[in-house]
């Protein structure tokens, strides 16, 4: 077995937590601490996150997408291979290592998508910018927890309590979608969400391929 190689740690903003790159041959993994919040070899359901979003406003000329949380860049990918030419893809990323490691030891993950023209890059706060304008997006994608709790930045909480789901909806265009990835169900914020006015669907999917771990994605339309 090729043992874990640490390539680099990086603080979280406003944090006590620290971010740890790690390599194993081809494979990688960021773990907070400890805990392992993504792998490259699990990539389906962040790739599901993207085409379930984009399905769902797929009438939408020239859409306009918020991605919360970079990660590995599976969702940014799946999201530019299912939306047009005419998409405006904003990424919210607050530690800026992670971008970094995209562009660096993870390069051959990244693929260029965050050259593409339709993407903007933005090294703030999700929460601050689902926040600055009401009616901007079309879809915003969650991807910064394990779940809707604030696991990676106890900050996150506000995404998921009731002033956060609304800000959000005040956030989306008529009929846009907010979908949240979580690595269990939870059916406290299935129930948030609809009385946030969304109307609710929560699709289980797997980790890797037909195997793996199931997670879920929350499909919340704007009602």
């Amino acid at each position: 077995m090729i043992p874990w190689e640490h390539l680099d740690s990086a603080p979280i903003p406003g944090e006590s937590g620290t971010l740890r790159l790690l390599r194993r041959g081809s494979e990688f993994s960021i773990q907070l601490d400890r805990n392992e919040l993504m792998n490259s070899r699990l990539s389906g359901s962040e790739e599901a996150l993207a085409r379930l979003a984009a399905e769902r406003i797929a009438g939408v000329a020239a859409p306009r997408l918020l991605i919360g949380g970079y990660g590995m860049g599976f969702t940014l990918r799946a999201a530019l291979g299912s939306l047009p030419e005419t998409a405006q893809v904003s990424v919210a990323e607050i530690v800026p290592a992670v971008i970094a490691w995209a562009r660096g030891p993870m390069a051959a993950l990244t693929q260029g998508c965050l050259d593409d023209p339709r993407v903007t890059l933005r090294g703030a706060d999700v929460a601050a910018v689902i926040a600055e304008r009401t009616g901007a997006y079309d879809a915003i994608l969650l991807d910064v927890d394990n779940g809707p709790d604030g696991l990676t930045r106890t900050a996150n909480d506000r995404l998921y309590d009731a002033a956060g789901l609304a800000t959000a909806r005040a956030a989306l265009r008529p009929r846009g979608v907010l979908a949240v990835w979580s690595a269990h169900p939870d059916a406290a914020f299935t129930r948030r969400l609809g009385q946030a006015g969304f109307s609710v669907e929560a699709v289980a999917t797997r980790a890797r391929g037909q195997r793996g771990a199931r997670h879920v994605i929350w499909l919340a339309g704007k009602r």
